[in-house]
């Protein structure tokens, strides 16, 4: 079988984009990111404050990263690691990121919705009237909770 030099240069391509992809997912330790791990933010150091902060938290024993920054239903919690494993990574190759890394509006709304989630009979009384009224942040008080001293 013959292949033209526009086929040729096609799987030649595809081959390319197939061993950079595996191997970017290797060196990044993309498999960890799969998992609950908190070790698995440390992958890039930038995310090293965060996990000393967090080390010496309240929330150290009771909650991982995921606990907190990610929705728990099944759903929201993969398109968000997605969008936020795609940014991060970005970011973190492209530089242009804010250091100490700064928290979305976006990941805040969902920080917020997990405080609310865990602690739901404590903070019933203090929610909107109406969902998704104007409410302080949970954090605007408790910013120790769960990242100590930042």
């Amino acid at each position: 079988m013959r292949f033209g030099k526009v086929a040729m240069t096609f799987f030649v391509c595809l081959g390319l984009l197939a061993g950079v992809g595996t191997f970017t997912f290797g060196y990044g330790k993309g498999a960890s990111y799969l998992s609950n791990n908190p070790e698995t933010c440390i992958n890039c150091h930038v995310m090293q404050d965060h996990m000393d902060s967090w080390q010496q938290s309240s929330h150290h024993h009771v909650a991982v990263c995921n606990d907190c920054h990610l929705p728990h239903d099944f759903v929201g919690k993969w398109v968000t690691k997605a969008d936020n494993g795609f940014f991060h990574s970005l970011a973190f190759t492209m530089g242009g990121y804010k250091d100490p890394i700064q928290i979305k509006p976006r990941n805040q709304r969902v920080t917020q919705s997990t405080c609310i989630s865990c602690h739901k009979d404590f903070v019933h009384p203090l929610l909107p009237a109406i969902a998704g009224h104007d409410m302080l942040s949970c954090v605007h008080c408790h910013a120790d909770v769960g990242h100590a001293g930042r």
